[in-house]
């Protein structure tokens, strides 16, 4: 078996390529990366025969047409722009896939997925990802499931990679189309602006309580249409303080706009000022704390009861796992399982499918748990004295 590992170099992705060196039984795992001697030099640190590094441009359409076949899986680590093209090539190739993010068109390439007889898998990282396996966990508890309250704390610096910042600075966005669908409830997706709907969660040691807040993702999206029953679907999120804090004080100045900016002769928007300026400046790449929480709280019936069914995943610290490792395995880990189950066919059907609908939620976390990655199953039941 062979595969192939867009971005396998990056930030994040560097995990997915250590854990399939580590765990996997793949007979060749090509590193496909744009920065080729970062590549060479992450297949030289990790010393795997079966590794091989490749330049890569996501931008060439064609060459991923030429480059997928005889792969089994192709494993996308890429920024999240690139998750369609990247399930499109895919398709079009015949070859099985998956990536860390989604994007609603993808599921559009469902019918034809199923014609060419093959899977991808689009958002399996920490959130979505083990966040939709946690709430397909609940409806397996549960008769009927009723709500699902989802929540993540991504403590990494604001600037780890350029791909990293981007997603920061979509989340705390006021004009990103997305903010008009945020969270599902009574039938309908609902707009949301940044920092609303706050609530204060308790994550692992790590991290303690945050407030969190609403946040446009994966899962509000494709739970509800997994689960017909789900009368409310929604995110919450946040990153470290002082990233929150920053971040806040840029969108109230109306700085995380497209408004206009003049800047000597060129004219730009200011977001994109923003994102220059924070690339280049160190504070954002310092943080006092590596590590990813994230708890989800599902409501429903059991046995004619009102049951909560509550999630909550632990990890080593990051004196055990490497400074900024302890956030990058979280969300890199949870890849390179659902490749292995894609290759060895321990997933259900064919298609464009999210996690919760393609992944075996057993051997999933029992995966996580081999690489210290834990989920503790907290199971609430209400019933009435006679």
């Amino acid at each position: 078996m062979r595969a192939l590992v867009l971005g396998g170099a990056g930030a994040v992705c560097r995990e997915t390529t250590r854990d399939l060196a580590q765990y996997s039984d793949f007979q060749e795992i090509v590193v496909a990366d744009y920065n080729v001697p970062a590549a060479h030099a992450l297949v030289e640190e990790i010393g795997d025969p079966r590794l091989r590094a490749l330049a890569f441009d996501a931008n060439d359409y064609e060459g991923m047409l030429h480059l997928f076949p005889g792969f089994d899986v192709v494993v996308n680590g890429l920024p999240y722009k690139y998750d369609y093209v990247v399930n499109k090539a895919c398709v079009e190739a015949g070859v099985n896939g998956l990536d860390l993010s989604s994007d609603d068109p993808q599921f559009a390439l469902h019918e034809e997925a199923l014609r060419k007889g093959v899977l991808f898998v689009p958002g399996v990282g920490a959130t979505p990802g083990t966040t939709n396996m946690m709430v397909r966990r609940a409806s397996e508890v549960l008769d009927r499931m009723e709500t699902v309250e989802i929540a993540f704390a991504a403590f990494r610096c604001l600037a780890p990679a350029p791909g990293l910042l981007q997603t920061t600075l979509w989340e705390f966005n006021p004009e990103e189309a997305a903010r008009e669908a945020v969270y599902f409830e009574a039938g309908d997706w609902h707009p949301a602006p940044p920092l609303s709907g706050e609530r204060v969660v308790r994550f692992h040691d790590q991290i303690g309580e945050q407030k969190v807040y609403y946040v446009p993702h994966d899962e509000a999206d494709t739970l509800p249409r997994s689960f017909p029953t789900l009368r409310r679907a929604a995110v919450r999120g946040c990153f470290p303080p002082h990233v929150m804090a920053l971040m806040g004080a840029l969108m109230r100045g109306g700085l995380l706009s497209q408004r206009p900016v003049r800047l000597g002769e060129v004219e730009m928007p200011a977001i994109e000022v923003v994102r220059t300026l924070l690339a280049e400046s160190p504070i954002a790449r310092e943080n006092p704390v590596w590590a990813y929480g994230l708890v989800v709280e599902v409501t429903g019936e059991r046995g004619g009861r009102r049951v909560t069914c509550t999630y909550r995943n632990q990890h080593p610290p990051q004196e055990v796992w490497g400074g900024r490792s302890a956030y990058f395995k979280n969300v890199g880990i949870p890849l390179s399982i659902g490749a292995q189950l894609i290759a060895q066919g321990e997933v259900a059907g064919k298609g464009v499918l999210p996690p919760e609908q393609a992944l075996p939620t057993d051997r999933f976390f029992a995966e996580l748990a081999r690489r210290g990655i834990t989920v503790e199953e907290e199971i609430v039941e209400e019933g009435t004295l006679a």
